[in-house]
């Protein structure tokens, strides 16, 4: 008994930080009903367990254990794969970020202030923004 009930509260504790806001309304109703569905499978697999085992019979595996295993493996995998894709994006703005930096101190820099040295390096620096804007354009695109 006590079992169940640690098993509802770390369920309703997952569900409270997860429902903390995120950018993008539409990605967050969806996160919301996706949530809203994890809470209810899994409060209803804790209060009645023999309804797992059978909704693993009736898909082909033995236990609701092995059912519960193979969600959560699929669940992981894509969370990871999500992650790497989150991670990646941020990665790549932040390069663009960093090359902006970059340039914007390349063009105010005062010993850059002379002659041709200046016009030399602001005409190179606008052609490395180009550049990097275009690259930001093909990779968002």
């Amino acid at each position: 008994m006590w079992i169940k009930i640690l098993l509802l509260v770390a369920i309703v504790a997952i569900a409270a930080i997860l429902t903390r806001a995120t950018a993008g309304a539409r990605r967050q109703a969806l996160r919301r009903l996706l949530l809203a569905g994890f809470i209810t499978v899994a409060a209803l697999s804790v209060i009645f367990p023999n309804a797992l085992t059978r909704v693993a019979n009736w898909m082909g595996v033995g236990r609701g254990a092995d059912l519960l295993l193979y969600a959560l493996v699929i669940a992981f995998v894509s969370y990871v794969g999500t992650s790497y894709r989150r991670t990646s994006h941020l990665n790549r703005q932040l390069t663009v970020l960093a090359r902006e930096v970059a340039l914007l101190h390349a063009e105010i820099d005062p010993r850059n202030q002379t002659g041709d040295l200046h016009n030399s390096s602001t005409s190179q620096a606008q052609g490395l923004r180009r550049s990097a804007d275009q690259k930001q354009y093909d990779s968002e695109s």
